[in-house]
């Protein structure tokens, strides 16, 4: 089975891998460099929890570094996790054989699969909040305002009703209002059980997207 470097080595290793995504001592396209930091970062594994969570994290982050994406949001999570034999098959053999080939390919696969979902759910995402906005748009008197939380919760899909007040430039007593209505609806959830400080769930919106990172 596979043994990390040695606690006393983990701080030079880990420079040399700073330099090698800052492009030093050359600079490597950046899905290959996506490819191969994920690798490096899980054979390091300088962390004594979180490893797998922070090296899958550094794949969309560097995409978005380098320019390829406008925000971070292509996750592989998903892809490793319904080939997760192949996956640590596959890393471990690059770091018994120096199987680099085998890996690659595997990893451009996934970011293909994972770019075709991604439009998926962005279509999803869209398709949800129209139907959402058509259905609010019945609630009666406090539309206006429960439109404003929507909106809110589209941009944020976890919040307590002291960030939506932030958010929308509503008062607390219209928010509260309002996500009392789209409970109602149910639209949002309260996710805590408790009386004070209260936060609250856009379900269908959170459910595409933790579908898709698959975390």
């Amino acid at each position: 089975f596979f043994v990390p470097p040695p606690p006393h080595l983990i701080p030079e290793i880990m420079s040399s891998f700073e330099r090698f995504l800052h492009g030093e001592p050359e600079k490597t396209p950046v899905l290959l460099k996506a490819a191969m930091a994920h690798v490096q970062f899980e054979t390091i594994h300088p962390f004594l929890d979180g490893n797998g969570r922070v090296g899958r994290l550094l794949i969309p982050l560097l995409f978005h570094a380098e320019g390829v994406l406008r925000e971070p949001l292509l996750y592989l999570s998903l892809y490793f996790k319904k080939h997760r034999s192949k996956y640590y098959d596959l890393l471990n053999r690059v770091r018994t054989e120096g199987d680099w080939e085998g890996w690659l390919a595997f990893f451009a696969e996934g970011v293909r699969d994972m770019a075709e979902n991604a439009v998926r759910t962005a279509q999803s995402l869209v398709q949800v909040g129209s139907e959402d906005h058509d259905r609010i748009r019945q609630i009666g008197r406090l539309a206006g305002s429960c439109m404003q939380i929507h909106h809110a919760l589209q941009r944020r899909p976890i919040s307590t009703v002291a960030q939506l007040s932030k958010e929308t430039g509503l008062s607390v007593p219209t928010v509260t209002s309002g996500l009392h209505k789209l409970e109602e609806s149910g639209l949002v959830r309260e996710i805590t059980g408790r009386q004070r400080n209260r936060v609250f769930s856009y379900v269908r919106y959170l459910d595409i997207l933790m579908e898709e990172t698959g975390e």
